[in-house]
């Protein structure tokens, strides 16, 4: 006799209460930023204050939870990552994130991932959203103030300036300014997002009040990394190139004395996370952004702790 229910279905109401029991689990945690979990991460590198969020080291990138995977020529990975990380799949790596430490994503303005979100926490998830907005500052109109309002009233906890954006503001360091100065007027933590290195040393010149950097940083010893005789425009997006001179942002970002969120930190794949993340943290990054699939988060948690335990840096910790 039918019942209605085919593997598919059965499939997915399996992984949603998978996911909703990890969830309810922590349910009666408090809403307030997440606390420090002893031994997650060693003392004195710890997690680490940005603003007045906790912030773990370690934080949950997006681009594959929206499927945007920076797959280079290999058109179709995105449609791979779109069937593999439904919402069924996403809420359970959310809670797999929390469960192995990491507190904090980020993540851009897409409406599905958001709607995803908001689920997240109504099943009594922690987890903190630092956002972009996708319309620009400059843009005609109030859009970008709107889009900043939008994600506060939603219960964002941070919100950046996206480098994509701000990439394209070299030279006019007032909008940026314009942008930091709208995110704060809700009371959040403002961050500036950049692929260009000038985005910091123009914001550091104008002493722009932002409380923190999101900015691109990796090694260069992976096959598809940039040759000596490569003509390209390192301020353009390469595929497999998104750090062209890590050893300049490693002696500008030595005199930056904000926290710094280093993402791309694996050259979209292409760098293994042991080697991407003591390089990172050795450089000087105090935070670095993963795009993660779930079943990635527990090994690469553990890489963070295991780096963390040993790390070797001039920089200061700045959160």
């Amino acid at each position: 006799m039918p019942t209605g229910i085919n593997r598919r279905s059965f499939v997915k109401g399996a992984l949603l209460a998978s996911a909703a029991g990890a969830l309810n689990l922590r349910a009666d945690e408090a809403k307030a930023p997440a606390e420090p979990k002893p031994g997650l991460f060693p003392a004195p590198e710890g997690d680490g204050n940005i603003g007045n969020l906790w912030v773990s080291r370690l934080l949950l990138g997006g681009n594959l939870l929206t499927h945007y995977t920076h797959s280079r020529d290999l058109a179709y990975v995105y449609k791979l990552a779109e069937h593999y990380n439904t919402e069924a799949k996403i809420l359970e790596t959310l809670a797999l994130a929390e469960q192995h430490g990491v507190n904090t994503l980020s993540v851009h303005t897409v409406p599905a991932i958001l709607a995803t979100l908001q689920k997240h926490r109504k099943l009594g998830g922690k987890m903190q959203w630092i956002i972009c907005p996708t319309t620009p500052v400059d843009a005609p109109g109030d859009g970008f103030a709107n889009q900043v309002k939008e994600l506060a009233d939603m219960g964002c906890d941070a919100v950046y300036l996206w480098g994509v954006h701000a990439d394209k503001l070299v030279g006019r360091a007032e909008l940026i300014a314009k942008a930091v100065r709208i995110i704060k007027d809700h009371k959040l933590p403002a961050g500036v997002g950049a692929h260009d290195l000038r985005v910091v040393t123009e914001c550091e010149k104008n002493k722009v009040d932002n409380d923190f950097y999101i900015k691109t940083f990796h090694h260069h010893h992976y096959p598809s990394a940039p040759r000596p005789d490569q003509v390209v425009n390192p301020y353009n997006e390469v595929p497999g190139y998104w750090c062209s001179d890590p050893n300049a942002v490693i002696e500008t970002m030595k005199n930056v004395q904000k926290p710094w969120i280093a993402f791309k930190v694996m050259a979209a794949g292409a760098i293994p996370p042991q080697s991407a993340f003591q390089y990172a943290f050795d450089s000087g990054a105090d935070h670095v952004l993963a795009g993660m699939f779930d079943f990635e988060i527990a090994a690469d948690a553990d890489i963070v702790k295991s780096v963390l335990g040993s790390v070797k840096r001039t920089r200061p910790w700045h959160s």
